[in-house]
């Protein structure tokens, strides 16, 4: 077999085998950022769908929302079931107006943009966690 043969075979073999890798996407919770692709999707897979989630505009145009932080991961498969993309999906804190108050020992977070009002986050008081998911609950319940 020739050189050149074996150069265009070489050539084609990672053509055919390679995946659009998008690199590390990040976003903060509560924000969502649009995915325009090149080829048509045909199925979306989150990896953990607590960190992120997608929405389908079309077959080309994705929005990708931060549910929580953390690390996940994203695969979009085209109709033949090949990798349209592949990427880490890094969700961070919106924490630019989170204020943490320390209190004997235990921790309370307030999100203070305009005003401060309490928010959730890891290693809070347990009650105080706990409240602001019963009222954010309620809230996403009266607005449904």
């Amino acid at each position: 077999m020739s050189l050149s043969k074996i150069a265009l075979s070489c050539c084609t073999a990672v053509l055919i085998s390679s995946t659009a890798l998008a690199g590390q996407l990040t976003l903060e919770t509560g924000t969502s950022k649009p995915i325009r692709l090149k080829t048509s999707a045909d199925a979306v897979v989150i990896g953990n769908p607590n960190i992120a989630d997608v929405a389908v505009h079309n077959d080309q145009l994705l929005f990708i929302t931060g549910k929580a932080y953390g690390t996940t991961n994203m695969i979009i498969f085209d109709a033949d079931g090949n990798t349209v993309m592949s990427s880490d999906i890094v969700v961070t804190a919106n924490a630019t107006s989170w204020v943490s108050v320390n209190r004997g020992g235990v921790n309370f977070t307030y999100d203070c943009s305009p005003t401060c009002r309490p928010t959730m986050s890891s290693g809070d008081d347990p009650e105080h966690y706990q409240r602001v998911a019963d009222q954010l609950l309620l809230q996403k319940e009266l607005n449904d």
